[in-house]
């Protein structure tokens, strides 16, 4: 009997838990949110399977037919194969050396106090301070003479757009692994020392082991940095070295525009990001965070 009138009476809920009117705001925000995330995307993955008269007409929610054509498509339209691996060079090229340098720098930074250390990482920051626009003329003019002058070709090259993608992810990357080592104890680096470690070898064998979230963070904010640049990308490449950001622009001729043929472009071009940022999504939020309290 008072089993059954233990089960009929309602559960308390705890003093601590909030309000039912602020669960019920917060599942519907949720909701709205998700639904305004969502919603790009259903209308791109819609207009990628649709033939293009119709999406050149009015948008239909309930697409009448379906089609994989774009997607076959959109590699003939324009060489997007060859954007592809340009894209894929130079952001890899551009996260490797911003990763190695900024282990380095930062390390360094990290673990050596020298005069003009504070002013070093004060000036490093605030280089993201200023728009990509403002170095957009001198860098083409730099490239340009070095190329008169010395026969290396930077302008319109892989290489040329490396070095310009590498000046903005670099000085970030090392602001962010600088707060990642500080975090991580000296006693390690001592403990290498006392094993026979150089500076390079607790570097190497202890520190970067330890900080591999933090190295996986930088790894992806340089790699998003130079795979959805436009600006220099632009002005700094042909129609041989230039990117997926440039290249599909292409779909869009002086007659008509390949609306279905952009958003399976877009959606192809977008698999490698959002790809690594799953596989990675463990280490990227440890990288995060790690470095904002010691």
């Amino acid at each position: 009997m008072s089993s059954a009138r233990a089960a009929a009476t309602p559960a308390r809920r705890p003093p601590t838990a909030p309000p039912r009117s602020f669960l019920w705001a917060r599942r519907i925000f949720l909701t709205l949110l998700t639904g305004f995330v969502l919603l790009p995307v259903y209308v791109m993955v819609s207009s990628s399977l649709k033939p293009l008269e119709d999406v050149s007409g009015a948008f239909q929610w309930l697409p009448s037919g379906l089609t994989v054509r774009p997607y076959l498509d959109i590699w003939n339209t324009v060489p997007l194969a060859r954007y592809f691996v340009n894209s894929l060079v130079v952001a890899g090229a551009a996260t490797v050396c911003s990763v190695v340098i900024a282990v380095f720098a930062a390390y360094a930074v990290s673990r050596h106090r020298f005069r003009g250390r504070r002013v070093f990482t004060v000036t490093v920051l605030s280089t993201q301070m200023f728009p990509g626009i403002l170095f957009l003329l001198p860098l083409f003019l730099l490239y340009v003479n070095i190329g008169n002058a010395t026969g290396i070709a930077l302008f319109g090259s892989r290489g040329g757009l490396i070095l310009t993608y590498l000046t903005f992810s670099l000085p970030f990357s090392i602001w962010m692994l600088i707060g990642y080592f500080d975090s991580i104890p000296r006693d390690l680096d001592e403990a290498a020392k006392v094993d026979g470690c150089g500076p390079l070898g607790a570097l190497l064998r202890i520190v970067v082991p330890a900080a591999v979230p933090g190295i996986v963070a930088v790894s992806v904010y340089a790699f998003m940095t130079a795979w959805g640049e436009v600006l220099f990308a632009s002005v700094m490449t042909n129609d041989t070295t230039r990117t997926l950001s440039v290249g599909l622009q292409g779909y869009a001729t002086q007659n008509d525009v390949y609306w279905n043929q952009v958003m399976a472009a877009s959606l192809v071009v977008s698999v490698p990001v959002v790809a690594g940022f799953l596989l990675l999504q463990r280490y990227l939020v440890a990288g995060l965070t790690a470095g904002a309290v010691k």
